[in-house]
């Protein structure tokens, strides 16, 4: 019972900073498809701490925080080209 309560709570806030974090992922994205390189910039540098701190919470494994991070990056640096 402690377990199936324990499990609830993790799931609910798991849910809580998955979707931050694909709010913020899809902010990034948008402005790169917008080419606005500004606002790209700044959306990575607010969706970068987010991954970083799923990462540590153990929300997401540690290769997928950096491919997704690899991923962002690489689209706004291919901006700037």
């Amino acid at each position: 019972i402690k377990r199936a309560r324990q499990n609830k709570k993790r799931r609910v806030r798991n849910a809580h900073v998955k979707t931050t974090v694909a709010t913020h992922v899809k902010k990034v994205r948008l402005a790169i498809e917008k080419k606005d390189i500004e606002g790209a910039q700044k959306a990575l540098a607010k969706a970068v701490p987010l991954i970083h701190r799923a990462r540590s919470k153990g929300v997401f494994h540690k290769n997928t925080s950096a491919r997704k991070i690899s991923r962002l990056t690489r689209g706004v640096n291919a901006l700037k080209a």
